[in-house]
C-alpha cells in the first residue's frame, strides 16, 4: 500500500489533474443485497450506473494503467484471494517492495475508512489516487506519465465504454478515478454459508461444529465481535443507516520494540495511524479489516507477518505476539498501548477447530469466481 498523502495533497492532486466536475450517466443502480441491509454510502457527484461499473471493471484489469505496463489494479488484488493478494507485501510496478498487505476489497463500499491506517480517506475517489499517482511507494507510476498514459484509452473499445458511461465527456483521469471507484463499490459479497443461516433461515447452510465456534466468536470471553462486528465483520463500516466513525483503530500487541523511554513499540516503518495523527497514543493503530472471505485473503496483518488464519488464532489467545530475536524483538502482550480487547484467552485445540469452522462459512465461493467481477474477455 502506498504512503499516505495528505487530504489538502489530495485535493491539490486531484484538482490540477482533473478540472471541474464531470457529467454523469442518469440509470438507478440496483444494489445486489440481501433484504433489510442497509444501501451503501456513494458520493453524490458519482452515481453507481451499470455502464460505469462495466467501464471501471476494463481498467481495473488493464495494464495500460500502469506508466510502464506492467501491473494493474487487479495484480494486487485478485478476485481468488477476494481482491487481497498471496503476498506478504505488495511489489509495484517498478519492482519496489511495499511495507503493507494489500487488503480484501470485498465490500469495501460499506468501508468508513480507507487503506490500512488513515482515518482521514473515507472515499475510494480519494484512496485510488494513492495507487495512480503515489511515488512512496510508487505501484503504478501515473506521475510524470499523464499523457502517455491517457492515449493509451484512445481505442474504439475504450471510446464505446467511456461514451456510454460518461456522454459527451473527454477521457480523463475524473472519469478515470469515477469508473474505478464503482467498480470497486460494487464488489458485494453476501451469499456465504453464513448469510443463508443468519439471513436466510437455512439451519443446515453450517455445521454444528461452525455453530460451537460461532458462539465462541460473539462470547465475551474471545471478545472477536468488538472489532469484527456487525454484517460486515468489521468496525469499520458506514452506510446510509450508520454514519457514526467508529475509530476502528487497534493496537493488537504485534510488536513491542524497546526504543527507550517515552518511545513506543511498532517498527518506525510503520507506526500505523499515528503516521497521520501525530499522536503517541495511535502508535501501531491499525484499521480492523472485515472478515469476510478472511479464509482465503492470507497472510494476515497490516505486513503479512502472520502466515496462516490458525496462527491468527494464535496470536489473539496469546495477547499478542512475543519476538524473541532478530531486529523486531519484544514482547507485544506487554505493549502499553495494547487495546483492552486484546487480553488473551484459552483456546483448547477443539475451540480453534470450531473457531476455524465458523471463519471458513464466511467464504462467498460465488463473489470468489463471479464473471462479473472477473477480467474482461
Amino acid at each position: 500500500m502506498s504512503k499516505s498523502l495528505p487530504l489538502f495533497l489530495l485535493a491539490s492532486v486531484f484538482s490540477f489533474l482533473f478540472g471541474c466536475d464531470q457529467k454523469v450517466d442518469k440509470p438507478i443502480y440496483q444494489w445486489q443485497l440481501i433484504k433489510g441491509l442497509p444501501k451503501p454510502q456513494v458520493p453524490a457527484d458519482n452515481p453507481m450506473s451499470v455502464t460505469k461499473i462495466e467501464l471501471g471493471r476494463h481498467i481495473f484489469y488493464d495494464k495500460n494503467l500502469s506508466f510502464n505496463k506492467v501491473e494493474a489494479c487487479s495484480s494486487c488484488h485478485q478476485q481468488q484471494f477476494s481482491f487481497a493478494e498471496n503476498k506478504v507485501t505488495s511489489v509495484g510496478s517498478t519492482g519496489m517492495q511495499h511495507r503493507r498487505n494489500a487488503p480484501a476489497l470485498v465490500n469495501i463500499a460499506y468501508n468508513k475508512t480507507l487503506t490500512w491506517a488513515h482515518d482521514g480517506i473515507t472515499t475510494l475517489e480519494q484512496q485510488i489516487l494513492l495507487p495512480m499517482f503515489g511515488e512512496s511507494p510508487i505501484e503504478l507510476g501515473i506521475t510524470g506519465h499523464e499523457k502517455e498514459i491517457l492515449a493509451r484509452f484512445n481505442t474504439p473499445k475504450y471510446q464505446s465504454l467511456f461514451a456510454k458511461a460518461f456522454p459527451d465527456e473527454k477521457v480523463s483521469f475524473n472519469i478515470i478515478v469515477k469508473a474505478l471507484s464503482s467498480f470497486v463499490r460494487s464488489l458485494i459479497s453476501l451469499n456465504a454459508p453464513f448469510d443463508r443461516y443468519a439471513y436466510y433461515n437455512d439451519d443446515n447452510a453450517i455445521s454444528p461444529q461452525a455453530l460451537r465456534g460461532m458462539q465462541l466468536f460473539f462470547s465475551e470471553k474471545l471478545e472477536c465481535h468488538h472489532c469484527h462486528g456487525g454484517f460486515n465483520f468489521t468496525q469499520s463500516t458506514s452506510h446510509v443507516q450508520q454514519l457514526i466513525d467508529r475509530r476502528p483503530f487497534h493496537n493488537t500487541g504485534l510488536y513491542n520494540m524497546d526504543y527507550g523511554k517515552g518511545k513506543f513499540g511498532y517498527p518506525k516503518k510503520d507506526i500505523g495511524l499515528a503516521e497521520i495523527s501525530t499522536l503517541a497514543e495511535d502508535n501501531g493503530r491499525f484499521r480492523a479489516p472485515t472478515l469476510r472471505n478472511i479464509a482465503v485473503s492470507a497472510p494476515y496483518m497490516h505486513d503479512g507477518s502472520i502466515a496462516t488464519l490458525g496462527e491468527v488464532l494464535d496470536f489473539y489467545a496469546a495477547g499478542g505476539r512475543n519476538i524473541t530475536s532478530g531486529k523486531y524483538q519484544g514482547d507485544g502482550r506487554k505493549n502499553q498501548l495494547k487495546s483492552q480487547f486484546v487480553k488473551g484467552f484459552e483456546m483448547t485445540a477443539q475451540d480453534k477447530k470450531d473457531l476455524l469452522a465458523f471463519l471458513a462459512t464466511l467464504t462467498d465461493k460465488n463473489f470468489l469466481t463471479a464473471l462479473k467481477f472477473s477480467k474482461p474477455e
